[in-house]
């Protein structure tokens, strides 16, 4: 994340990566990416700008960004790149996300 030092002491490690999780989601580009990836179940050597409509320079900022989330992985083969899902750090996030909807009361509460 981009905050200062002194702003980032005030949270924990796990508010920090679901921030991190949270802002790799945030675009819906990025949520197009990840959906078709996770549609193909396996790495993708293809054009991702393809398969969806975005121009390259603007797919290579957002898998960027999902790559540095942890969400995807990317491994050069000849002179493409692979994306897939990182299973490992999907299930993580996941967790992590799901944890802080569990939170939500199952009773109805007295607010608004």
């Amino acid at each position: 994340m981009n905050m200062g030092i002194s702003k980032t002491s005030n949270y924990t490690a796990r508010q920090l990566e679901l921030a991190k999780i949270a802002k790799a989601l945030s675009h819906p580009a990025r949520i197009a990416i990840v959906q078709f990836l996770l549609k193909k179940k396996t790495c993708y050597c293809g054009d991702i700008v393809s398969e969806l409509p975005i121009v390259q320079s603007t797919v290579s900022q957002h898998l960027k960004e999902l790559k540095a989330a942890g969400l995807i992985k990317g491994t050069i083969a000849g002179t493409s790149t692979c994306y897939c899902i990182d299973e490992k750090n999907w299930k993580s996030s996941q967790q992590l996300i799901a944890a802080l909807f569990d939170k939500i009361p199952a009773v109805k509460s007295t607010c608004c």
